[in-house]
């Protein structure tokens, strides 16, 4: 007999603090698997496998690990490029149809399938289960999770003026070095942060509504 859980609320503070350390940590990592994945997007079919492994790069740091850049590579991703594929298309058809309704409809139901990916290959669900089940998982929390993101990019975009533009008055070429290294950092925090919303939330399949 399944065990139903009390619902959890997505965490704002430590969202970021998870974001953070899982950010840190992983940034060397993510920097190959980005590196790797450019070098290879031009290799038909490897290409469809490299993809659907970058998208799921928030489902392997919210296990707690530092990601090998190799795993882009795992024959396991291209195996369920049918599932992906069919997923994506649900979700831009859905998010689309909502924009019919202006805007705000087509916002939150983006939101609501969110993690629809990651839940896909951790869960072994199919496409309209996944669908459903990031729905499930995200209620109750699509306004937090809306702040963290909107705070993240505020924030981002804050401390680049403040570091870039003095910089640029000094040094074309440090300003540019400057953007790159930022540019990293914030792709891989950006990445964890959704790690952290979905290691919080993802037991919410067992909770009631």
């Amino acid at each position: 007999m399944e065990i139903l859980q009390e619902k959890k609320r997505l965490d704002f503070g430590l969202t970021f603090r998870q974001a953070m350390e899982m950010g840190v940590k992983n940034a060397p990592s993510l920097l190959g698997c980005a590196l790797l994945y450019l070098l290879t997007i031009w290799i038909p079919y490897i290409n469809i496998g490299t993809t659907i492994a970058m998208a799921n790069l928030p489902l392997e740091m919210s296990k707690g690990n530092v990601v090998n850049p190799t795993f882009i590579f795992q024959a396991k991703w291209r195996r369920y490029m049918g599932d992906f594929l069919l997923t994506e298309a649900l979700m831009m058809l859905g998010i689309y149809g909502a924009m019919l309704f202006m805007v705000i409809p087509a916002f939150v139901l983006g939101l609501s399938w969110s993690l629809a990916i990651l839940l896909l290959f951790d869960k072994k669900f199919t496409p309209l289960q996944a669908l459903a089940a990031s729905n499930k998982v995200t209620y109750g929390s699509k306004w937090t999770i809306f702040f963290v993101n909107l705070v993240f990019v505020i924030c981002a975009y804050v401390l680049l003026a403040i570091i870039v533009i003095p910089a640029a008055k000094a040094s074309v070429f440090l300003a540019v070095l400057l953007v790159l290294l930022l540019g990293i950092l914030f792709s891989t925090v950006g990445v964890a942060i959704k790690a952290s919303i979905y290691g919080q939330l993802k037991d919410n399949l067992n909770c009631e509504e």
